[in-house]
């Protein structure tokens, strides 16, 4: 372990190991800014990553600093674990542990037998057989035995064995961290619910390595929200989401410590079993120094959006608010700052296409990643946030540390962090959240009066400073608490 700087505490765990999914070090975007800031705001402690992605291509985008010791990705949807098939016995010990799972999937009757299924098939993937096992025949079999039994809602639906080839290799591929050599010491550290966490599990279960699980946004509800316009069918669905829904709940009961970014993730995690005695807010952090205030507004009236194009950042809703804006300020202008990412292309294509069908195609510019982000912030006289799904989300934070009056919407920390330095609108409203852009830029003073309550805000609750400190508590309480 490297020698601390300028403390005399006791030193936190001497590796952790961080268990992410679509972010640090291969994506951009808050989750991943996150773990940056957590990483080298402790150069004392040694960090590995266990990174699920999606292709394994994906390249490093951060700069990791000397104490990251490892990144090892875990893709998804590229090449199959190694590995060969079960047979004889140990091939029918784990056609029943996957019978059992996906029983407790489908029947809530049968829910308890979800968590002893999930290790057994834990044990396979380590040994090589779990992916190659549900990549055969017999798997589909088993879901297809399992689902048309009487008795079950899903049933109802008529499930086809089109379905059930599409479930089993969904789950095949959501599984597959499993297979991957999970952490045998230190501090596992998932930094988002579902798939990241299944290391961390195994990890906990095999060698009591202490859990950390922190959401950002509410993982299930955010699977919940996905597939409400997937093209899958009922039956595929019912699999996939039950999956989700007991891993998030075996996650919360088995998790050491929980800390959510928020209170309204904290309802998540206890109605889903976690202990409350388990879970500690921390909120998201800034530098107040490293996002001053912004400076002079843009002449024309403009509002800015930073982020990532993605369905759950809910544009289409924002660039409908504008399109009701130029009906009272024809020269208004929204300008969206950030990247797309990986399969995000035709939902930006939708966004752009809608802003032409309303007339707003030259008034609605996509600019890409910027390399300041506070560029971002700056370039409108306010900043605007539509999400339909948000943790403790950095582009509000740091945007009411640049001292911009914003306008919201209602979901996840977001109330939590505005208070009453900025306007909260519902989500999935156009007019409301037209009406509130439309007060603010009409309203000079009240804009600057807005946006130094929200810098001092910051300032007072929202420091990097204690987000890193917090966590640097909790990584040397984790070891007792675990041993307990």
């Amino acid at each position: 372990m490297k020698p601390t700087t300028g403390t005399t505490s006791p030193a936190p765990a001497t590796r952790v190991t961080l268990l992410t999914e679509g972010t640090y070090p291969h994506g951009h975007g808050g989750v991943s800014v996150w773990c940056d800031q957590l990483v080298t705001g402790m150069p004392d402690v040694d960090f590995d990553v266990i990174a699920v992605t999606g292709t394994g291509r994906e390249p490093v985008l951060w700069k990791l600093p000397d104490h990251v010791s490892g990144v090892r990705s875990v893709p998804l949807w590229g090449p199959a674990p190694p590995g060969r098939p079960p047979r004889g016995r140990s091939r029918r010990r784990l056609a029943d542990a996957y019978e059992r799972f996906l029983t407790a999937l489908l029947d809530p009757r049968a829910e308890n037998g979800f968590a002893p299924a999930l290790y057994a098939m834990a044990r396979a993937a380590a040994d090589g057989a779990l992916s190659p096992f549900l990549r055969g025949d017999t798997a589909v079999s088993v879901l297809t035995s399992v689902w048309r039994r009487p008795g079950l809602v899903v049933r109802e639906a008529g499930p086809t064995l089109h379905d059930a080839l599409t479930a089993t290799t969904l789950l095949e591929h959501a599984l597959r961290p499993l297979a991957t050599p999970p952490p045998r010491s230190g501090i596992a550290h998932a930094v988002s619910g579902g798939t990241a966490v299944l290391p961390g599990l195994a990890a906990l279960a095999r060698y009591g390595v202490p859990l950390l699980l922190t959401e950002h946004g509410v993982y299930l509800r955010e699977r919940y929200l996905g597939h409400r316009t997937a093209p899958c069918r009922w039956p595929v669905k019912a699999v996939v989401l039950g999956f989700f829904r007991l891993l998030a709940e075996e996650s919360y009961r088995r998790a050491t410590l929980i800390t959510p970014g928020n209170r309204y993730n904290r309802l998540w995690e206890e109605r889903g079993g976690a202990d409350p005695a388990s879970i500690r807010t921390v909120h998201n952090g800034v530098d107040p120094e490293a996002f001053p205030p912004a400076g002079p507004e843009p002449g024309a009236p403009t509002l800015s959006w930073a982020g990532r194009v993605d369905p759950v950042k809910d544009l289409e809703t924002l660039i409908r608010a504008f399109a009701l804006v130029r009906e009272q300020l024809p020269d208004a202008r929204l300008r969206l700052f950030g990247g797309t990412p990986p399969g995000g292309a035709a939902y930006r294509e939708r966004c752009e296409a809608l802003a032409a069908e309303l007339g707003h195609a030259t008034a609605v510019t996509f600019e890409g990643r910027v390399d300041d982000i506070r560029d971002a912030y700056a370039a409108g006289n306010v900043v605007l946030l539509s999400s339909v799904s948000e943790g403790f989300p950095f582009t509000l934070i740091e945007a009411m540390s640049c001292a911009r009056a914003t306008v919201s919407t209602d979901v996840g920390g977001v109330r939590e962090a505005v208070g009453d330095a900025g306007l909260v609108v519902p989500p999935r409203d156009p007019e409301a959240m037209a009406a509130a852009a439309l007060e603010l830029l009409g309203d000079p003073e009240r804009r600057r009066t807005m946006g130094e309550a929200a810098r001092l805000r910051v300032v007072e609750r929202f420091t990097l400073r204690q987000t890193i400190d917090a966590f640097r508590s909790l990584y040397r309480e984790l070891p007792g608490l675990a041993a307990r």
